[in-house]
C-alpha cells in the first residue's frame, strides 16, 4: 500500500510538471544567497494540516537555518486568525486557505500577498465527490450533471464556501449555475442521514462521509475531479515583511522549494520528512502514509490562473463586494518563487 502511495505521488508530480512544461534538468542558474548574518527571525502562523508540509520539512531538516532564518511556526485554529495577525504585521508569513471574504479584503487593500503555493489537489481521483441518490440514478432521473437542474444539492459551509465553489465548477461542466439548483448548507457529518431520508437529491462531500454513503447504498458517484491541480491553500506574506525584509522572504521561499524537492515520489515518506509532518500536525504515521495524494510542486509555481478562476466564481455568485475582475497583482507576488528557481533551476518530473 505504501509503495502504491509513493508511486501515485510520483505520477501526480509528473503530470502537473508536464503541464507546466518543466521537463528540463535541474541546473543552477544563479549563486545561492548567503545565510543572513545575524540570522533573522521569521514568525509563521499556520493551520496544522498536511497541505502546508513544505514548511514543516524545511524547518525539521534545517533548511531555514541553512539560509540564516530562525523560523517560529505557530499553529492557529483558522486562516482567519492568521490573516488578522498578518494584517497587524505581528506575523510575517501565514499558511491559509483561500476563502471568499479574502477577495473583498484584497479589493479594499489588504496588504498581504501570495508568495508560494501550499499543496495542490490531485490531478485524478480527487477526494471531493458529487454523489447522487441511488434511486434517482437507477430510475434514470439523473444520468449526468445536466440532470441536476432544479434538484436539491447539499454542500457544507454556506455562501462563499469551498463547497459552493466545487458545486459551481461541477455545474459549469454542464453549462448550469447555482441559480439552476437548490443549494443547501448541510454539514458533512449529516449528509449520510440526509441521503437516507431522501431530503436531498445529491451531496458534495469527501471521505469518510462519501464512504459511508457508498457503503449504505444510498448514493452513487456522479462526478469528481472538477478542478485538477487546484490550489486552495497558500503561503502569504505580510506587506510589512515583504517590503522591509525581502531578503528574508526570498530565503524563506527558497528553503521551502528545496523542501518540496525532498518530498517527491518515495522520498515523501523519508523519516526526516515524517518527523516534520508529525511535529507540526496532529497526524499519525499511519494517517500520513494512507492519506490522499497531494501534489507538492518542486518548482513552487503559483497557479495564478486557478486563483483568478476561484475569484471569478465567487464574484459571479455574488459573494464579493465588487463586480469587476480583481487585478491579481493585488493578490500574488511571484518574485520570490522566481528567485528560488533562478538559484535551483527547474526540477524535472519525479520518476
Amino acid at each position: 500500500m505504501f509503495e502504491g502511495l509513493a508511486r501515485w505521488r510520483s505520477v501526480c508530480a509528473a503530470v502537473i510538471l508536464g503541464l507546466a512544461g518543466t521537463n528540463a534538468p535541474a541546473l543552477a542558474q544563479a549563486p545561492a544567497p548567503k545565510p543572513l548574518d545575524p540570522p533573522q527571525a521569521v514568525r509563521v502562523a499556520y493551520v496544522p494540516i498536511m497541505k502546508f508540509a513544505t514548511a514543516f520539512v524545511a524547518e525539521s531538516r534545517g533548511l531555514f537555518k541553512k539560509y540564516g532564518l530562525n523560523v517560529q511556526l505557530d499553529s492557529v485554529k483558522s486562516g482567519t486568525e492568521a490573516i488578522a495577525f498578518l494584517d497587524k504585521g505581528s506575523v510575517d508569513v501565514g499558511g491559509i486557505a483561500i476563502v471568499a471574504s479574502l477577495w473583498s479584503a484584497w479589493n479594499r487593500g489588504l496588504d498581504i500577498r501570495v508568495i508560494a503555493p501550499g499543496a495542490l489537489d490531485p490531478m485524478t481521483d480527487g477526494p471531493t465527490k458529487l454523489i447522487v441518490r441511488t434511486d434517482l440514478m437507477e430510475s434514470g432521473a439523473i444520468k449526468s450533471v445536466a440532470d441536476l437542474k432544479g434538484k436539491r444539492i447539499a454542500a457544507a459551509g454556506g455562501p462563499g464556501s469551498g463547497g459552493e465553489y466545487f458545486v459551481t465548477k461541477a455545474l459549469e461542466s454542464a453549462r448550469l449555475s447555482l441559480r439552476d439548483v437548490q443549494l443547501l448548507n448541510i454539514g458533512n457529518g449529516d449528509m449520510p442521514a440526509a441521503m437516507e431520508a431522501k431530503s436531498v437529491d445529491a451531496v458534495l462531500t469527501s471521505s469518510p462521509y462519501s464512504d459511508q454513503i457508498f457503503k449504505a447504498g444510498t448514493g452513487k458517484l456522479l462526478a469528481q475531479d472538477f478542478t485538477p491541480g487546484l490550489m486552495t491553500v497558500v503561503f502569504v506574506g505580510s506587506g510589512k515583511f515583504l517590503k522591509e525584509r525581502p531578503e528574508a522572504a526570498e530565503r524563506f521561499v527558497l528553503a521551502m522549494t528545496e523542501a518540496a524537492r525532498l518530498m517527491q515520489g518515495p522520498d515523501f515518506l523519508a523519516q526526516p520528512n515524517m518527523d516534520g509532518y508529525l511535529k507540526y500536525t496532529a497526524s499519525t504515521p499511519e494517517a500520513v502514509r494512507n492519506g490522499g495524494a497531494l501534489i507538492y510542486d518542486p518548482n513552487m509555481a503559483i497557479p495564478t490562473a486557478g486563483l483568478a478562476d476561484i475569484e471569478r466564481v465567487h464574484r459571479e455568485n455574488g459573494r464579493t463586494e465588487y463586480d469587476k475582475p480583481l487585478d491579481m497583482a493585488k493578490v500574488v507576488d511571484e518574485r520570490f518563487v522566481a528567485k528560488a528557481i533562478a538559484v535551483l533551476g527547474k526540477a524535472a518530473p519525479a520518476k
